[in-house]
């Protein structure tokens, strides 16, 4: 089953989104993602200039070989770019050849493990009471495990919290936009969140937390700590990954889960925070983790260490790669929970799919593939707009993460 061609869309239904499509010569054509939120049109390129000329005639059957082809051969190896671009070209392979044993994904790779995918939605208000109602309002819909996020006192805009209740796209502007942070005053607000969201919500509703990078170890460590009594679900992203180490500090002085990964691209990202459990979930996606091939590597590491998973869902990747993650949800055996930010109508109208949502969980579709398909003639109504992820400044002036 040789490939014979393979082009590149870029499209903005709302948001941009870089897709893969790729034919043979059976007929079959197979789709991926390799949407990296910001720098999209640096992944378009690394796939049209070096990706693929080296695809065409290769069988595309040979998911493995073709994955070691692109990683090892490329010589300078892993990267965010590299990465999103190799997990387009796997993400499609793989939808090609569950296409040619007409299957859907989750069966080729081993079947179902759970008959439904546990999601989390985005709970998030200017302050605390509008996040209360925010949550109470997702606990209507039907979710069993939300997300809390709220605008800090003292603080003009913060990272998780928007408008749209249901839609949240941070990239929001030509050029980046500089927010202030203060460490101080979201570390005092918090846990007053949370006392006010778990008194609401009572004790059956999964909490989540997402700090976005943005604390030392020993100021996660109190956060962690002070959070104990409102059983949080998992912290999030609560220090830069980049010392993995950092995490033992926190492991030292809290007892609530943490969750990390969403900006990995490899497996040495966070084989020590997996293989000294300085971590409880990881959160890697397909995506920007090269594929399925590599994620399930990463997914079996975690489970000789009692890691789950916990996939990054955000509108920053398509629904392509929301319905391949979802078919591995299914089948991986040490699941945890899966991200769930719904995409927009025009997103959905341009990405037709068979995964559908029933209160508080998400169920793949039964169709040969991972069940996405692209409508181009769509696609093309919706250009390409440039668009930054904010950045962050301290009160002084510091240029901090975001």
């Amino acid at each position: 089953m040789k490939i014979t061609s393979a082009r590149v869309i870029v499209c903005s239904p709302g948001r941009n989104f870089v897709t893969l499509i790729i034919e043979t010569d059976q007929g079959l054509t197979g789709i991926g993602d390799a949407t990296l939120n910001g720098r999209e049109l640096a992944v378009a390129s690394y796939l049209t200039d070096h990706m693929i000329p080296c695809l065409i005639g290769k069988d595309a059957s040979q998911i493995e070989d073709i994955w070691q082809f692109f990683y090892r051969g490329a010589y300078w190896r892993r990267g965010p770019v590299g990465m999103t671009a190799l997990a387009a070209v796997d993400m499609a392979l793989w939808d090609i050849k569950a296409k040619a044993a007409g299957m859907p994904l989750y069966q080729l790779l081993g079947g179902r493990s759970r008959s439904r995918v546990m999601v989390y939605g985005h709970a998030n208000g200017k302050d605390i009471d509008d996040t209360v109602e925010a949550v109470l309002r997702y606990k209507e819909q039907g979710y069993v495990a939300i997300r809390a996020q709220s605008g800090v006192p003292g603080l003009a805009s913060t990272y998780g919290v928007s408008k749209d209740k249901l839609f949240y796209e941070p990239a929001d502007a030509d050029l980046p936009t500089e927010n202030l942070w203060s460490t101080t005053k979201y570390l005092n607000h918090v846990p007053k969140l949370f006392a006010k969201v778990r008194d609401a919500v009572g004790d059956d509703i999964h909490l989540l937390h997402d700090v976005h990078h943005r604390l030392t170890p020993i100021e996660a460590a109190r956060l962690g700590k002070e959070l104990e009594p409102f059983k949080l679900f998992w912290l999030e992203d609560a220090v830069t990954a980049e010392l993995q180490e950092g995490f033992r500090l926190i492991r030292r002085h809290t007892t609530t889960p943490l969750a990390v990964g969403e900006v990995f691209s490899s497996i040495y990202d966070c084989q020590q925070l997996i293989s000294e459990q300085l971590i409880d979930y990881i959160r890697t996606t397909l995506v920007h983790g090269g594929g399925i091939t590599h994620l399930r590597r990463i997914a079996a590491l975690a489970e000789l260490y009692h890691v789950r998973t916990g996939f990054h869902g955000a509108t920053d990747l398509s629904p392509v790669t929301m319905g391949a993650a979802l078919h591995f949800d299914t089948w991986v055996p040490n699941f945890g929970i899966q991200e769930y930010m719904r995409h927009t109508e025009a997103t959905d109208e341009v990405f037709p799919h068979d995964y559908h949502f029933d209160t508080g969980f998400l169920h793949c579709g039964e169709t040969p593939g991972h069940g996405v398909t692209i409508d181009e003639k769509l696609a093309a109504k919706y250009p390409y707009q440039r668009a930054y992820l904010p950045v962050n400044r301290l009160e002084d002036g510091t240029l901090f993460n975001w």
